[in-house]
């Protein structure tokens, strides 16, 4: 992966994680490392960021379901447990991804928290209305065109009140930040790799308004995060953001 990239559109190609053929010790090794760029990134702020502002449009619930896929290991969710505790909101929260891979790491993650369960599946597979609330951080990135739309439509299909989409943003700064720290912190060839793939693979606020108007949903906002992502949220029609 170059350091000098031109950013102007979306990238198209797949990142090695999408190659569900491969994987194993090498995959988990990726993960664990991810979990550490995330530190450094604060992954986990979008997210926590639209979970409080759907939330609040909710009427302040003192019970809340979060179902996050596309979950990789789940650390993002380590700091929206904090925030319920925080908050007295009794939190359930089941992470869900493809790979056993991220199962393994999310179960030996979170091992001694009731609060949180893992499970293997495909997105497109989950029933109606699974949980309140459906999050996806780094997840929508992977696809585009039809498949976007169709993924996005999924998560809004499988919450009862709406989706929150943690993401990157497609920039300058931020895909040399992430292609130098990548090279100092791991030798792992999926973090090498795809660390900046996902930054070129990222959104900018014009990849917002198309999806917007793609989906049809007026209610949809989005704001700009530090370090360089998005906070997405997608109420449920008729759940419009007070």
């Amino acid at each position: 992966m170059s350091f000098f990239r031109r950013l102007g559109s979306r990238a198209k190609e797949e990142e090695l994680m999408d190659d569900f053929s491969v994987g194993g010790e090498e995959l988990r090794e990726a993960l664990r490392h991810l979990r550490r760029l995330n530190k450094i990134f604060a992954a986990p702020g979008p997210t926590v960021s639209g979970i409080d502002k759907l939330w609040n449009s909710m009427g302040r619930p003192d019970e809340l379901t979060i179902l996050d896929v596309g979950a990789g290991s789940g650390d993002v969710n380590l700091k929206l447990l904090q925030w319920a505790k925080d908050r007295g909101i009794d939190m359930h929260i089941t992470l869900v991804d493809l790979t056993e891979e991220a199962c393994e790491e999310a179960r030996e993650l979170f091992h001694h928290e009731p609060r949180v369960r893992v499970k293997r599946a495909d997105l497109t597979t989950l029933p109606d209305a699974a949980a309140d609330i459906v999050t996806g951080s780094q997840f929508i990135h992977h696809f585009e065109g039809e498949q976007l739309v169709d993924m996005v439509s999924h998560m809004l299909r499988a919450s009862r009140y709406g989706v929150v989409i943690n993401d990157i943003h497609r920039h300058t700064v931020s895909y040399k930040a992430v292609w130098i720290t990548t090279r100092l912190i791991s030798r792992n060839r999926y973090i090498r790799h795809d660390g900046p793939l996902s930054v070129a693979k990222g959104f900018t606020d014009q990849d917002w308004r198309e999806l917007k108007q793609r989906l049809n949903h007026d209610t949809m906002t989005y704001e700009w995060k530090p370090l360089f992502r998005y906070s997405v949220v997608i109420p449920q029609k008729g759940g419009a953001l007070t």
